[in-house]
């Protein structure tokens, strides 16, 4: 898949996006550590933390689609810096805020914000535009893998700051550690080779009125809920469900971490499989291992190796989602649109995300475990892989601007 990035430009292009996108995704994958060390110290309970988290999940998806069509109108560089300032600041907030409701705005809406604009849908529009069609597969797997490494890099330090330095200190580590992000947009939007494309659609929102009556672009914002609705309850939750089990901390940050590196070999797999198969089976495969994986993890006893056998089988597929679903929806609509158009996708994934972090903190709340969201998480991920395969994949016939 590398021959795809040989040109050099090329090259730095896709590793700046995928070094921005390890710190936004490093920082944001991580918060889950947070929660008990938080709850310990504020005494505001798992379901307040959860819910602020969770009010995260929505708001990092809901600002994907503004950011997107920011940079599709402005270029993404403005974007990109002033996410990654808005995260260092909600990092530095948060140690700040003793109720629910600063969490929700440091964690919920700052740290959220600043991620969101700083990840998936600035960052795959703007190397989508700087590099040739037979390079967009294998560049969008390289940078998704940035995101798997940074949580694969973050979680087990974080989990070692925590308990050496104190949540306080670790949360502004990460607020420094983003500010490490800026000198990369540089890097990303320098190129002198960046795509014309011609607007012949009538604008944005032109575009996003023809994707929205498209019953592919909605079958895909479907499985990506599932997705987000996924991720978000095991990044919000795995450590609590680690506690549960009786076995130490460690266990859940390096869970976090083998999720993280199994999912850059599936990413880079995933880029490649872009350009050799259609990406709806791609898909279908991978939200169905899903819930395999989870009906394996609760027949088994909870040990240390059963979670580690288990991150790595879901690392692998972890966001692996992504490069197929941003290859669907250029092809669909293109990419004059695409930081737009597949930031609306990750609205999905958001709206998923929120309930999966909330839900599971009122879980356990309410139960005293997970045993029920893992039963809806195992049968939305079954339902996601059924739906994928009626998903089109061929161009869609949009109107000329008048």
């Amino acid at each position: 898949m590398f021959r795809a990035l040989n040109r050099p430009d090329i090259l730095i292009t896709a590793l700046a996006a995928a070094g921005i996108m390890m710190i936004s995704m490093g920082i944001r994958q991580s918060q889950g550590l947070f929660v008990a060390p938080l709850n310990d110290t504020t005494g505001l309970g798992i379901a307040t933390i959860s819910f602020a988290l969770a009010i995260g999940q929505f708001t990092w998806g809901a600002i994907q689609p503004l950011a997107g069509a920011i940079a599709d109108r402005h270029g993404p560089r403005v974007v990109l810096i002033a996410g990654i300032v808005m995260l260092a600041v909600g990092c530095a907030l948060t140690p700040y805020m003793g109720t629910g409701f600063g969490l929700a705005v440091s964690l919920g809406l700052f740290c959220a914000m600043g991620s969101g604009a700083s990840s998936f849908s600035v960052l795959l529009g703007a190397a989508a535009q700087r590099m040739p069609a037979e390079a967009r597969g294998a560049a969008s797997g390289l940078i998704n893998a940035g995101g798997s490494f940074g949580q694969f890099i973050f979680a087990p330090i974080l989990q070692k700051l925590i308990q050496g330095l104190g949540w306080v200190n670790a949360m502004w580590a990460m607020a420094a550690t983003a500010l490490l992000a800026l000198p990369l947009v540089g890097k990303l939007t320098q190129s002198t080779h960046a795509m014309h494309v011609q607007d012949d659609e009538g604008g944005v929102l032109k575009a996003l009125g023809t994707a929205m009556q498209d019953r592919s672009y909605l079958l895909l914002h479907a499985g990506f809920f599932t997705c987000g609705f996924h991720i978000a309850f095991l990044v919000t939750h795995l450590p609590g469900e680690v506690n549960l089990c009786g076995l130490p901390p460690a266990v859940a940050s390096w869970s976090l971490a083998i999720i993280g590196l199994t999912n850059i070999f599936g990413s880079l797999y995933a880029g490649s499989c872009v350009a050799k198969y259609r990406s709806k089976y791609v898909l279908a495969m991978m939200y169905g291992s899903r819930a395999v994986l989870i009906a394996w993890y609760l027949m088994m006893p909870r040990t240390e190796w059963t979670f580690y056998v288990f991150a790595a089988g879901l690392g692998f597929t972890w966001l692996a989602t992504v490069p197929p679903t941003a290859a669907i929806v250029g092809k669909l609509f293109g990419i004059r649109y695409l930081a737009t158009l597949f930031g609306m996708t990750l609205l999905s994934h958001q709206i998923g995300g929120f309930l999966g972090a909330w839900l599971g903190g009122l879980a356990i709340t309410q139960f005293g475990d997970f045993g029920w969201m893992w039963y809806a998480d195992m049968a939305l991920a079954a339902v996601a892989a059924v739906l994928n395969l009626p998903i089109r994949e061929a161009p869609v016939a949009r109107p000329a601007a008048a």
